[in-house]
């Protein structure tokens, strides 16, 4: 079908950003990596550097050719959902200043993507990313929700190509 494609996922956080790269072809994935960006600084203009900093190095190191990150939520705390906005900000500067195309996907329809439901709990998702990548031992919520992200966006882009095909007489 599709040439594989490396993907980096990102489940944005002010103190803990996830991240994971696969390369996938749209129908079958594999985890390259994945890790979490820890922040100890105590200001938050710190914190954003160092989510922009990290992400940069990690750009270099693996090369991915796209990035696809989680969207804001509506949170209940809005002084919350302001921080989640500025970390995400960081983290897709460091993308595209890299050169690489950003996608955003809405946290309900990534579950929907892995684990078929939009209402799935971490949990699942974790299972549901072990299962799909082929992992053993354990992996954070951050870790199997930025993985989910890039999977997400595996999946979505492939149809969307072959959607694109059939409208131009690509199926036979």
């Amino acid at each position: 079908m599709d040439r594989k494609r490396r993907i980096l996922g990102i489940d944005p956080g002010s103190r803990i950003t996830g991240y994971g790269i696969i390369e996938s072809d749209g129908i079958r994935s594999t985890h390259v990596a994945s890790g979490c960006i820890r922040i100890a600084q105590e200001q938050f203009p710190e914190r954003l550097g160092e989510i922009y900093r990290q992400l940069s190095e990690l750009v270099a190191t693996y090369q991915p050719a796209e990035m696809a990150i989680e969207q804001v939520f509506m949170a209940k705390n809005a002084a919350s959902a302001l921080k989640l906005g500025q970390a995400r900000g960081a983290a897709i500067c460091a993308c595209v200043v890299a050169g690489l195309p950003v996608f955003e996907y809405a946290p309900r329809a990534i579950k929907q993507a892995v684990v078929g439901s939009g209402g799935a709990d971490k949990d699942q998702v974790q299972h549901m990313i072990k299962h799909i990548l082929r992992l053993d031992g354990p992996l954070t919520a951050d870790q199997s929700d930025a993985l989910a992200v890039a999977i997400s966006h595996a999946h979505a882009n492939s149809t969307l190509q072959l959607i694109g095909r059939s409208k131009q007489g690509g199926w036979r």
